[in-house]
């Protein structure tokens, strides 16, 4: 009996230290660190976000659009000039959706940008813009709205995140989550705190430094 207990948890310990390793970041702020992971069930997501931090895109790029209790968005090349820029710094291309139901808005969520269902109706990624939701908590009778309007339907435990750590339920099936932040939601919440103008352009240059990927 003991032998085929112990040949069973050898068994789920070298299937678990089988399993690949998320990949990690480190995102450097002028206003704090964020480390992030990535999912590996949005691999395109996940291989555009590596290659651009290899090629050190990232580095001095603003946050340049906030708004509090939704989220902090940056990415846009343009911002390495310093000022509100004209132009989205965009690189040519963009990346298929890749909704996964288990990747959802939770406060912390790493999520791509993308232009607008009239002009993007298969709702295909930005190259290089990205989220990070902040969000707020959300009650059961709001998740119910937001469930028949948006035609989605919540697990137990993604309702409970929902009403309890919070996020952005509505963009659920709409933009793709490609992470999550591990660490610094603090940070996080301290980018969202800074006062912006038109635009929702902060009026305090919030600044990536670079972005850092760590050794599985």
């Amino acid at each position: 009996m003991k032998s085929n207990l112990f040949t069973l948890l050898l068994i789920v310990f070298m299937s678990a230290s089988c399993q690949p390793k998320a990949q990690t970041f480190t995102i450097e702020t002028t206003l704090g660190n964020i480390r992030v992971k990535l999912f590996e069930n949005t691999p395109l997501h996940k291989e555009n976000f590596e290659k651009l931090v290899a090629e050190q895109f990232y580095d001095s790029v603003l946050f340049h659009r906030i708004i509090p209790q939704f989220m902090i968005q940056t990415g846009n090349g343009a911002t390495k000039l310093g000022k509100n820029p004209s132009g989205d710094g965009d690189l040519g291309y963009t990346i298929p959706a890749e909704f996964v139901p288990g990747n959802f808005h939770k406060k912390g969520a790493l999520a791509a940008a993308r232009t607008g269902d009239q002009v993007n109706p298969e709702k295909r990624s930005s190259c290089s813009q990205f989220y990070i939701v902040q969000g707020r908590t959300f009650s059961d009778e709001e998740l119910n709205g937001i469930e028949n309007q948006m035609h989605l339907t919540y697990s137990e435990t993604q309702r409970d995140v929902y009403k309890t750590l919070g996020g952005a339920p509505f963009l659920d099936g709409n933009y793709t989550v490609f992470g999550e932040v591990t660490e610094g939601l603090e940070v996080v919440d301290k980018i969202a705190s800074v006062p912006t103008g038109r635009g929702d352009f902060p009026l305090a240059d919030v600044r990536i430094l670079r972005i850092i990927k760590h050794q599985k």
